[in-house]
């Protein structure tokens, strides 16, 4: 379906990126504290999927926002046995922005409960080549991304996110 999406004829095109593909389970709590945006207060704070796609299993106590291309932030209601899809950076990477990475975050209501969720990462081959495709750049169009792999991507991008810890680790390990 990825492969209609982007309006390949192959519909194979994407199969020889995923022949040993990385997936992640994440179990998450967010606590009860009411989130002030205004503060900088969030249960977790605007981000997007370093990978492919993932599919979310919340609890059903609502906080899930996603940001629209306005910069306006969306309620997504919990609905009971649905699942969230998320796009990921890579599969933005491949179309060349033609489908956008989910930039979303977690609020907690003011009345809020404890909340849960079980977010799935599916990733291509850790050393899948991800450029544009072909069908999604042209002349008037050139990549906007540079080819990476995905491990590195991954690699990259959770080099980012934790760098406060690995420096925090750093400097214990040198005292």
């Amino acid at each position: 379906y990825f492969a209609m999406a982007v309006e390949s004829d192959d519909r194979q095109l994407f199969d020889d990126f995923f022949k040993d593909p990385s997936t992640f389970v994440r179990l998450l709590h967010y606590s009860s504290e009411p989130s002030s945006p205004e503060e900088g207060i969030f249960a977790c704070g605007a981000h997007s999927d370093y990978g492919m796609i993932t599919l979310l299993l919340t609890d059903g106590n609502p906080g899930l926002q996603v940001r629209l291309n306005n910069e306006n932030w969306i309620d997504i209601p919990p609905r009971k046995g649905a699942f969230v899809v998320n796009i990921g950076d890579m599969f933005e990477r491949w179309t060349n922005g033609k489908f956008r990475s989910t930039v979303h975050r977690v609020l907690t209501p003011r009345v809020g409960n404890e909340r849960y969720s079980v977010p799935f990462f599916f990733e291509p081959d850790f050393d899948a080549l991800v450029k544009c495709l072909d069908v999604c750049c042209s002349e008037d169009n050139p990549p906007k991304f540079p080819p990476v792999t995905a491990g590195q991507h991954l690699l990259n991008m959770y080099g980012k996110t934790h760098a406060d810890f690995c420096h925090s680790a750093e400097d214990k390990s040198t005292n």
